[in-house]
């Protein structure tokens, strides 16, 4: 470690608080590095250690003592009570340390972390807005003490990744999100604000648990949920007016619901449907470097049609269309594979967004024999059915692709389709391989392979960065089919050579402002930003991008 009795950064103007009050606001607290100047202006002197310490050396300090950690999950509740003691040193060290804490902070760990939320819950870092709340929604929502809010992300916990409903504990999701934005596109955390939507648990095991923290009731009337949501939409409004909402692990029939009817009166979008498309989408682009075919000969298998599937296949139909294709043909080379088999033209119990790609075909309810008649170039998991993608159907699908695709995206780790190591390892080295979740990287035959995550990371917080810049009023899905180019376009060589469709974590800023710049190009294209257009887009963009640096008071 290194010891140093300066700061660096300019002269900020003096914090209202002293003493004990300062050292207890982590916006505030530099703990340990507070200069000996500092301690005498703001009546700090005894009550912290007498050694200052650089940034840096705590950072170390913290590094290595998360490394002592015994689980993942511990190291999820170490990190939780930093960011209570000291934001700006929390952001720091996931900064230096992406790579490393990223599955801590969210996927994998972040699954555990809900489930086990009533056990390791320390404090409130956002709002509980719930059931009992009716009528009084605008109220709760104008006690958050920042008023400036420009990103949301909002959950009801009914489908927490691939864990189901999780009811009040689905907190570490939006908690979890708004850590990746301001991690990966430097959105300021002071301007961010996790929202659970608390109306009852239909886990009842979770909601019986004595330490859950959420009402112990099964969840509202669907009439009674609708209201709620209206009126808890309307408080957003009115309460933060230049707010993105992104929606975030609802159940599939809500999510749609809620997209449908707002994303034309409010700038939201849905992570689950939009970013998880983009994301696939981007990673797709990247695979047909490597096999070389053109979009306009892919042909997609589902394997799960919920959000993130009829998303994908929605996002792929537009870049398809984009390139020529017709619309129809366009959704002809996705099929989906449900519960219930094949999803063919013949099925009376499919739902609207099912039915946009439903074709004819007769009824296959073996997922093998499924690949081996539609031949796909392509079987991507989103279904959250672990182990589904077995040895024959890796094999089936080598048979006919040289170089086959194949997506595990379902999280956490627990619940993904297929580990790097078996799609490598029975597609004889060949598989273009992405997952949802990290996998460690895998030697095969003497070749390393650096599984890709399609880390949804990788999107939204870039697409809110753009939108957040330049006052966005909406959020089209082209916006989304922008971020997949841009997000594909910084994959280099390198990154392909090694079976990686993305490009690396300690790259993700230098990426998101990438994809902001883009999208907020297309935002004064259309119309949607409510700033005037700045000569220089990208320093603009730039200028606000979230730096964890302390300031100086003396």
């Amino acid at each position: 470690m290194t010891m140093s009795d300066s700061t660096t950064g300019p002269r900020s103007a003096l914090p209202q608080r002293r003493g004990m009050d300062l050292l207890h606001d982590p916006r505030l607290n530099k703990g340990t590095a507070f200069t000996r100047a500092e301690r005498d202006l703001l009546g700090l002197r005894g009550l912290l250690p007498p050694r200052v310490f650089s940034e840096a050396a705590q950072v170390e300090r913290n590094i290595e003592s998360l490394r002592r950690k015994s689980s993942d999950l511990e190291r999820f509740v170490a990190l939780a009570g930093l960011v209570e003691r000291n934001q700006t040193l929390f952001y720091k060290l996931l900064l230096d340390h992406l790579t490393e804490l990223m599955p801590i902070v969210y996927t994998p760990t972040v699954g555990e972390a809900c489930e086990r939320y009533g056990y390791i819950f320390q404090r409130s870092r956002g709002l509980f807005v719930s059931a009992e709340d009716r009528g009084q929604i605008k109220a709760v929502l104008q006690s958050w003490p920042v008023q400036d809010i420009r990103v949301i992300v909002v959950t009801d916990g009914s489908r927490v990744l691939g864990l189901g409903d999780l009811g009040a504990h689905g907190m570490g999701i939006p908690v979890g999100k708004l850590t990746l934005y301001t991690v990966c596109a430097g959105v300021h955390p002071n301007q961010c604000l996790p929202i659970t939507l608390d109306v009852g648990c239909g886990n009842a095991a979770m909601r019986d648990d004595p330490l859950y923290i959420g009402l112990q009731r099964p969840r509202i009337s669907a009439q009674e949920y609708e209201d709620f949501l209206h009126e808890f939409i309307t408080a957003v409004r009115e309460v933060f007016p230049r707010v993105l909402l992104q929606f975030e692990d609802f159940s599939n029939h809500v999510a749609f619901t809620l997209l449908e009817r707002y994303r034309d009166e409010l700038c939201c979008f849905n992570d689950d449907i939009q970013g998880t498309a983009a994301v696939a989408v981007a990673g797709i682009f990247s695979a047909l470097r490597i096999t070389g075919k053109p979009l306009a000969e892919q042909r997609l298998l589902f394997l799960g049609a919920g959000e993130a599937g009829l998303g994908i296949a929605e996002l792929m139909t537009m870049a398809l269309v984009n390139e020529g294709v017709s619309e129809a043909d366009a959704r002809r080379q996705c099929w989906f594979w449900d519960s219930k088999g094949l999803v063919t033209a013949e099925r009376t119990d499919l739902n609207p967004h099912k039915r946009r790609f439903a074709h004819a075909h007769g009824p296959l309810r073996d997922l093998y024999g499924a690949v081996m008649a539609l031949r796909p170039t392509g079987l991507i998991g989103v279904s959250g059915q672990p182990q589904t993608i077995t040895r024959p159907i890796v094999e089936a699908m080598s048979s006919f692709n040289q170089y086959p695709v194949l997506f595990a995206l379902s999280n956490p780790t627990s619940k993904a389709e297929c580990t790097a190591e078996q799609a490598y390892t029975w597609s004889q080295g060949r598989a273009i391989f992405a997952s949802g979740s990290p996998f460690p990287t895998f030697r095969y035959e003497g070749r390393d392979f650096v599984p890709g995550q399609g880390n949804n990371a990788y999107i939204f917080p870039g697409v809110g960065l753009g939108v957040v810049a330049v006052g966005a009023r909406r959020v089209p899905d082209e916006m989304f089919a922008i971020a997949a180019r841009t997000l594909a376009a910084e994959v280099s060589q390198r990154d392909l050579d090694q079976g990686s469709l993305y490009p690396p974590l300690a790259r993700i800023r230098e990426v998101s402002v990438r994809i902001a710049v883009a999208i907020a190009e297309h935002a004064f294209e259309l119309g949607l930003a409510s700033v005037p257009r700045p000569e220089d887009l990208e320093a603009f963009i730039r200028a606000q991008v979230y730096v964890p640096t302390y300031p100086t008071y003396a």
